[in-house]
């Protein structure tokens, strides 16, 4: 059997992986880099990016229905198909890109699972590697089930490259992506059925605020079911059978496609790790301060695949820098997380930052809440937003933020001041005195606090 030896060998392409891989072979260390699917990783291929450029059709949509009978005679036509063409612009040269980019550097690469077989040796298209060092940054995979049918199930990948919509989806599970498909498909002219195990969606942000979301989500069409858990997919002539229990009983409904949104679990079921001594948990790869593994000290984990933090690119951008500078340097820099904020890309968006309510109850003597309903404002009403709502938490001690929970238009690009303005401790004054365009969304930050 072959054999190589590498430096350091990189097993995902994702953002985290190709930091390490990069920026290693830059110092002129040999490297390797291995992916089972399309180089370049699920942001760009067939997550993050795909999906803002399809919820770019919802946001027009949205717009235009919001403004019906006021400035807009008549809802916009769309072509779906087209839309997919569109989106391939930016996905369809990824895979080919991120490869020349890494060739460029003198990175070898390999498209198949490895398969560790000890310690410091891994298998890999029919070869024995090596390595110094490995750095694991596979990410994450839809989470397996093994109900009567499950095969019939269908992914988010499979929805974002639908050619055509269908009559009826059915998203399973609540979360991200589960809420975010499903406003696409129902500003589409699709019926959404969103069936979840949960009492409500989005179990990590706020609750009065998902309960205004799912409140105007069930205006726009979408049928949620909760407290249930599907038993069953049976495949029909045009749809499927789909059998759940909740409360006991054994309801059925039809649809014409079933899709498991029902949360991620790290991508590492195919890398032998027990062989490789490597501790893990359903949270991820176990590491200490410096990304390495607490039980193996030739290999580091970092990105979603890590059991640190969240499942956010940029933190995996940053991870993968951390893992990079310690393989080169010895262990030189310990992992700390700035203020990480997280978005729904529903319409309307749902941000957070910071505590919630309940955190920052359990952290602070007082609080001070500034809640409110800010339809009535200028920027919500100038293009009659249905729902714009807010929850800021202050120390009532220091007068610092501490927390920022958001629903509305611009929600996401809004909670970047809220994020700028923990990690460096402002206060509501600080807020309130400083000078932003008007009007802006940005300029609401200041009634908000």
């Amino acid at each position: 059997m072959e054999e190589k030896e590498f430096d350091v060998f990189v097993i995902g392409s994702g953002i985290a992986g190709q930091t390490v891989a990069e920026t290693c072979a830059k110092a002129g260390k040999k490297v390797a880099i291995v992916d089972n699917r399309e180089f370049g990783g699920t942001c760009a291929n067939r997550g993050c990016d795909p999906k803002k450029v399809l919820m770019s059709l919802t946001e027009i949509l949205e717009d235009a229905h919001n403004l019906k009978k006021k400035e807009i005679l008549q809802s916009p036509k769309f072509n779906w198909k087209k839309l997919q063409q569109f989106k391939k612009k930016f996905t369809a040269k990824v895979p080919e890109s991120t490869e020349k980019k890494l060739k460029n550097l003198g990175i070898t690469l390999y498209h198949q699972s490895p398969k560790f077989l000890d310690e410091r040796t891994v298998l890999v298209e029919g070869k024995k590697i090596i390595a110094k060092h490995y750095v694991i940054a596979t990410g994450y995979e839809p989470r397996k089930f093994n109900f009567d049918g499950h095969k019939h199930l269908k992914s988010s990948d499979e929805f974002l490259n639908l050619k055509a919509l269908p009559k009826h989806i059915t998203f399973m599970g609540a979360g991200y992506v589960g809420m975010e498909l499903a406003h696409i498909a129902v500003r589409a002219g699709v019926k959404v059925t969103v069936i979840d195990s949960g009492e409500r969606p989005l179990s990590a942000f706020d609750k009065d605020l998902v309960k205004e979301l799912t409140h105007y989500s069930k205006k726009l069409g979408i049928d949620y079911i909760f407290k249930a858990k599907i038993t069953s997919l049976q495949k029909l002539r045009k749809n499927y059978k789909i059998t759940y229990i909740k409360g006991g009983k054994k309801p059925t409904f039809k649809s014409r496609m079933l899709f498991n949104t029902a949360g991620r679990v790290p991508a590492i079921s195919q890398l032998d790790l027990k062989k490789a001594n490597v501790l893990f948990s359903d949270a991820g790869i176990e590491t200490n301060a410096f990304l390495q593994s607490k039980s193996n000290t030739a290999v580091y984990a970092c990105g979603d695949v890590s059991a640190n933090g969240l499942p956010l690119t940029p933190l995996s951008g940053l991870e993968g820098h951390i893992a990079a500078k310690n393989i080169l340097e010895g262990k030189q820099k310990k992992l700390s997380y700035p203020v990480i904020p997280s978005v729904v890309f529903t319409l309307p968006n749902l941000a957070s930052v910071g505590y919630s309510e309940e955190e920052a109850q359990a952290r602070f003597k007082n609080i001070i809440i500034k809640q409110g309903v800010a339809n009535a404002w200028f920027n919500a009403k100038r293009i009659n937003a249905p729902v714009y709502s807010y929850k800021i938490l202050l120390n009532e001690r220091t007068d610092e933020i501490v927390g920022a929970h958001l629903l509305g238009p611009e929600a996401a690009e809004t909670i970047n001041i809220f994020t700028m303005a923990i990690n460096a401790k402002m206060t509501a004054r600080d807020l309130k005195t400083t000078i932003f365009t008007y009007p802006s969304w940005v300029n609401d930050v200041k009634s908000m606090v």
